[in-house]
């Protein structure tokens, strides 16, 4: 007997020494031990998982185990890991899995999953994955909310062998929210990227903001103010969501958006100091507290507009704990402030995802506000040419008429749907073949030897819509843009009286050079 109880040692030794492994005849050989016996023993030993078997044809060759032991493997991983039996129920629990629970072993050893009632893995999906579990393991991502926040765990579901023999699984539940997050706030930056390049001139960006940071931090209360410059003082343009606005209307007696802070001076005073600067980074205010360097209380926040029992009375039954304030800034000017709020408990997760879009948002606005000073730009230019009293017209780059001044079609008859490009203007204005193709070459001529910015006068005999022939000077000055800004005056009488003169002097000659009768 004791031969037979040192027999598990020695195969174990024999294989030490056989890494490619060994058939049940070598070791009993090796050994020195019948070959019944070392089948009984190494069939025990797989089942406790200290050797290895692998079939070579018809052989079957035996190693060591090369496996973590249980033990260390629950006591330094950093997963979550259950234990199940055959039965379902709970036999090993991890520390890391009791303090993520908040539940001792004691509380949890016997039962199933759903009489545990866990998060995470007593949810129906985790135990359909656990109850079709066969021979091999599954791998599925779970997804849990609590305290108003999604939380990922990855869930790895392992047949698993105990040392009698008894089939059970084993859980292994990895931690992959911020994993989740990030690949989610990346394609929330992707998208909302793309959305504000796309966003109508007409919609309202302020609104939209205050969406997409309600989309990106869904227990958040939002409020967007933008500044007014000229007047230096924050309107609140959006809030978000429904209920936290109906709730602030109900106890201040009026809707919010649209109210006028003036808060500027509040803000680039003691205690804030405020520079465009500063309103950049990510602020917290812990609200309801003494001003300080990151405390405030919601009646300096509102600039002292509504009664400080008012402001007692928001805070207290919106359970307003903190506020989160950020600057929408581009380049040293102030567009507004976005500002998000949370209970007490709550914290903000995805600063950094919610700081890159507050930058981007302020880009987009930074660039409607240039392109509407630009609209207000050509719009006034375009009055100007309109109010001309001399005829002009705008053609761009590539030969289109952009824009006919009303004393243009006044003169010449011709609206921007009779001439949208410049092939339409000279066939209409130079019917006759040849005198289209010298009016044309005389452009191109002129356009050769003049610089940008040099004007470039030619008289033109016109074809007008009416159908009458008119003497126009042309003056075209090429912009920088690559614009023609063109001017055109009617010569038809000066051009005439110029024709009797010529006429009339030819006459005189001709009356001088005859001899007298």
């Amino acid at each position: 007997m004791p031969e037979d109880d040192d027999t598990p040692t020695r195969i174990l030794r024999a294989l030490r020494f056989r890494p490619k492994g060994m058939t049940i005849t070598e070791v009993a050989k090796r050994i020195g031990v019948t070959r019944n016996s070392v089948s009984k023993h190494l069939e025990i030993m797989q089942i406790a998982g200290k050797v290895d078997v692998r079939n070579v044809g018809n052989a079957k060759l035996y190693s060591l185990a090369q496996r973590v032991p249980m033990s260390a493997f629950l006591c330094f991983t950093k997963n979550l890991i259950l234990i199940l039996d055959s039965a379902g129920r709970i036999v090993q629990v991890n520390d890391r899995c009791q303090q993520a629970l908040r539940r001792s072993k004691d509380d949890l050893l016997g039962l199933t999953l759903e009489e545990a009632a866990l998060p995470v893995v007593s949810t129906p999906e985790a135990i359909a994955v656990v109850e079709g579990l066969e021979r091999e393991q599954v791998i599925t991502d779970l997804r849990y909310r609590s305290n108003g926040t999604d939380l990922f765990y990855q869930m790895q579901a392992i047949p698993t062998t105990f040392d009698d023999g008894e089939k059970g699984c084993t859980l292994v539940l990895e931690d992959i929210t911020e994993q989740k997050r990030y690949v989610r706030n990346m394609e929330f930056l992707a998208r909302t990227a793309m959305e504000l390049v796309d966003l109508p001139a007409e919609a309202d960006i302020y609104w939209y903001i205050a969406d997409r940071i309600r989309e990106l931090v869904p227990e958040a209360r939002v409020i967007v103010h933008s500044f007014d410059e000229v007047n230096r003082q924050m309107i609140l343009r959006a809030m978000e969501d429904s209920r936290f606005r109906e709730d602030a209307k109900r106890i201040v007696g009026r809707d919010l958006p649209g109210t006028v802070f003036p808060i500027t001076d509040l803000l680039s005073s003691a205690p804030f100091n405020y520079t465009p600067e500063r309103f950049v980074p990510l602020r917290e205010f812990i609200l309801n507290q003494e001003p300080g360097e990151d405390g405030v209380s919601f009646y300096d926040l509102c600039a002292g507009i509504f009664p400080r029992d008012v402001c007692d009375i928001v805070v207290r039954e919106l359970n307003l704990g903190k506020m989160y304030g950020i600057g929408l800034v581009w380049q040293d000017q102030v567009f507004g402030i976005a500002s998000i709020f949370f209970t007490p408990q709550e914290e903000l997760n995805d600063r950094k995802a919610f700081e890159s879009f507050i930058r981007q948002a302020s880009i987009a606005i930074a660039r409607r506000q240039t392109e509407e000073r630009l609209r207000r730009s050509e719009h006034r230019f375009r009055e100007v040419i309109d109010s001309s009293p001399s005829a002009a017209a705008l053609i761009d780059a590539d030969g289109r008429y952009t824009f006919l001044n009303r004393r243009f079609t006044d003169l010449f008859g011709y609206t921007l749907s009779d001439i949208p490009a410049g092939r339409e203007w000279f066939k209409k204005a130079f019917p006759d073949d040849h005198a289209r193709k010298e009016a044309i070459a005389a452009w191109k001529s002129d356009l050769a030897e003049v610089g940008r910015g040099e004007m470039r006068p030619r008289t033109f005999a016109v074809r007008c819509k009416s159908g009458g022939e008119k003497a126009f000077l042309f003056r075209p000055v090429e912009l920088c843009d690559g614009t023609h800004y063109v001017t055109y005056e009617d010569v038809t009488e000066e051009r005439r009286a110029y024709q009797m003169l010529v006429d009339e002097i030819a006459e005189l000659r001709r009356q001088l050079a005859s001899p007298p009768e």
